[in-house]
């Protein structure tokens, strides 16, 4: 058994789309990322890559690197996926958002994950809170953080 965790911040935007877990969220605003900067597969990529100590994404998928300005964040994790060789029991996320509230679409982002991993439903969590106002940026709905741990054999 092994243990990934990954964290990953973005500002948000207007004239951004949101992505969260490889689906579009409704919303004013959009992460600001060199990619399409879905924070949640971002911490996910980050969390597997923890896993076999491989660094982090932006060692993988430097913003440096022109061939990933406005990437897919779902192409860049099918290829961690390509090289990772365990079999994931369990991943529990959360995402800090103020607006818009996510409680609607939480169910969509966890099959979008699950299809995305080859795993069940049931074995994807994922959370939203607010940041209650507080945390500057983030409680003035002006900035999008996610935490994602997984368990693989």
């Amino acid at each position: 058994m092994r243990i990934g965790q990954g964290w990953d911040v973005h500002r948000m935007v207007p004239g951004r789309a949101l992505m969260l877990g490889g689906i579009q969220i409704p919303s004013e605003k959009g992460e600001d990322g060199h990619s399409d900067g879905d924070v949640l597969l971002h911490a996910l990529i980050d969390a597997l890559l923890g896993v076999d100590a491989k660094g982090d994404i932006g060692s993988h998928f430097p913003p440096s690197d022109m061939r990933w300005k406005d990437a897919d964040s779902k192409r860049l994790l099918g290829i961690v996926l390509e090289d990772f060789n365990h079999r994931i029991v369990n991943v529990d996320s959360t995402i800090v958002l103020e607006r818009p509230h996510l409680r609607k679409h939480i169910d969509s982002i966890r099959a979008s994950l699950a299809s995305l991993l080859g795993i069940d439903i049931g074995d994807v969590s994922v959370k939203a809170k607010t940041a209650e106002h507080l945390f500057s940026e983030l409680g003035d709905g002006d900035a999008i953080t996610a935490t994602v741990v997984i368990l693989v054999e």
